[in-house]
């Protein structure tokens, strides 16, 4: 039977959803502009990946506190404004003359940053908004909608941008942050939000609040390991992917898509999977079982060879891999929220979410430099080879049976 979960968290699915298509409608714009209309260098354009990532991430990790004393509808709101606003100026831009890459760098770092703070927010809120024994099903709905917007998104931007322009679906993605605002707004009841003592100052301290509590918590200390380095790992090979499909492989662009589309279906059958899974089999059974298969399938890519042989390869091993992460994510992001308090929600995710983007920035620079010494292939067999240690780091089932932490007596709820 389906669980009702209320209208608040639909409207709070319904501006996920919209933003999260936006941001796949739109994948790759930037480079596309970089090239195609600022005639930027391929360094430059790695610069802007990279350093839009990481710098966001830095930036991103004092705005935990920040989010965690404010009420969370309103940061969110706000953050969507600060994205639309951020996104809508490069088409504005373009269209008086005035686009630069200086302004793709920033509009980068600015709405990474948002997109982090929003993230930390709205994770905090839907740990209040849903109740415990209903937030496995909650956070499999947005695994799911993840995933449909991986598939469909850039087939999606892919034709907006060969009829219309790069720019076009920079615009379409400016709006998702608008219709998104708009969603949170609907939302009715109360909020969350974390009283700090107004003759106290925010200190240095704080802001390692959230790293202070993941490394005290067994279990989480040990998914976060796990899913820093799987998520780096794996995002650190697909640049290379990139090169060795379409630049040594010659794969037809129509071939590469295909090889990234139809696998992230797998994600949208692992997300509707994974509450059916844990009642059936149990919650550890299946992170143990689902987080093993994700580091075991990537080495596949290792045999990834020129020709349809090479794209079978490929979008089986990515199917595979992606359905094992659409049942293992909605496991470990409930297990998150529900070992955090809510007065330490949004530091925790804030800081999260920012290590992680830090090391992924990292980790594809020196898997550049380690694919330019020997072959982008070699590089992502490495990459397989060091994948299968990362399941040593879950938590084993005595980690996961210590009690939930309490809530905080400072929690308070706000109307």
């Amino acid at each position: 039977m389906r669980v009702q979960l209320g209208r608040s968290f639909g409207w709070l699915w319904s501006a996920y959803a919209v933003s999260t298509y936006g941001t796949w409608i739109a994948f790759g714009a930037f480079p596309l502009i970089a090239v195609r209309v600022l005639h930027s260098s391929a360094f430059a354009v790695s610069v802007l990946e990279a350093a839009g990532l990481a710098v966001a991430a830095l930036v991103a990790l004092s705005l935990g506190p920040w989010v965690e004393h404010r009420a969370k509808r309103p940061a969110m709101i706000a953050m969507d404004l600060i994205r639309f606003v951020a996104t809508a100026s490069v088409p504005i831009a373009y269209v008086l003359g005035l686009l630069s890459y200086g302004q793709l760098l920033v509009v980068s770092v600015i709405s990474g940053t948002a997109s982090i703070a929003f993230t930390a927010a709205s994770g905090a809120y839907l740990k209040y908004l849903v109740r415990g024994d209903h937030l496995l099903v909650a956070n499999g709905r947005f695994e799911s909608t993840s995933w449909v917007a991986t598939a469909a998104g850039p087939p999606l931007g892919g034709v907006l941008i060969a009829l219309l322009g790069p720019v076009v679906t920079v615009m379409a993605d400016a709006l998702s942050y608008l219709l998104s605002a708009l969603g949170v707004l609907r939302i009715r009841g109360g909020d969350v939000a974390v009283p700090r003592d107004r003759a106290t100052r925010l200190r240095g301290a704080d802001l390692l609040g959230g790293w202070r509590f993941i490394l005290r918590d067994r279990a989480l200390r040990r998914l976060f390991l796990n899913s820093i380095l799987v998520s780096g790992l794996i995002m650190a090979t697909v640049p290379l992917l990139s090169v060795l499909l379409l630049g040594q492989y010659h794969f037809p662009a129509w071939q590469y898509g295909l090889a990234f589309g139809i696998p992230a279906l797998g994600g949208f059958v692992g997300a509707r999977l994974s509450a059916r899974l844990v009642t059936r089999y149990g919650r550890h059974r299946v992170m143990i079982v689902s987080g093993w298969l994700r580091s075991l399938f990537p080495l596949g890519l290792a045999f990834v060879r020129p020709g349809i042989p090479g794209l079978l390869t490929v979008i089986i091993v990515e199917g595979l891999l992606i359905t094992c992460m659409g049942i293992f994510n909605p496991i470990y992001a409930t297990e998150r929220l529900q070992r955090t308090p809510v007065n330490r929600t949004a530091q925790v995710l804030s800081t999260w979410s920012a290590v992680s983007k830090l090391l992924q920035a990292a980790l594809m620079v020196i898997w550049g430099v380690l694919a330019t010494l020997t072959s982008p292939l070699a590089a992502i067999t490495t990459s397989g080879v060091l994948l299968l240690a990362t399941p040593l780091l879950l938590p084993k089932r005595i980690h996961l049976s210590a009690p939930e932490p309490a809530s905080s007596a400072e929690d308070v709820r706000v109307a």
